[in-house]
């Protein structure tokens, strides 16, 4: 797969599906798959038995992965577009809409 324009740690917006409308950060990335976890979007409800590890068991509720091209970067507040360009040698990613070096 193509280099992201998200990374992990980034505020992302939910622009599509369910979720539409939530912020979160990106806590993973599956590249291969194309998907991202974001916290507190996706949520599902997970049974689980009691098992050693889990004393209680019962129902957890969890992120799922959203497919990256339902999220969009945010950028002082606003969902905005990221691009990448050269500085002094060095690829970095902008913020398209105002041109601002992310990192």
């Amino acid at each position: 797969m193509a280099m992201l324009k998200i990374r992990k740690g980034d505020t992302v917006k939910v622009i599509a599906g369910k979720d539409k409308g939530k912020e979160g950060k990106v806590l993973d990335i599956d590249r291969k798959r194309g998907r991202v976890l974001v916290e507190g979007a996706g949520q599902i409800a997970k049974h689980t038995k009691q098992s050693a590890s889990n004393q209680a068991g019962g129902i957890i509720v969890k992120e799922a992965p959203i497919d990256i091209s339902n999220v969009m970067y945010v950028h002082k507040g606003k969902p905005t577009r990221i691009g990448f360009k050269f500085v002094n040698d060095k690829k970095v990613r902008f913020v398209k809409s105002t041109g601002e070096v992310v990192d």
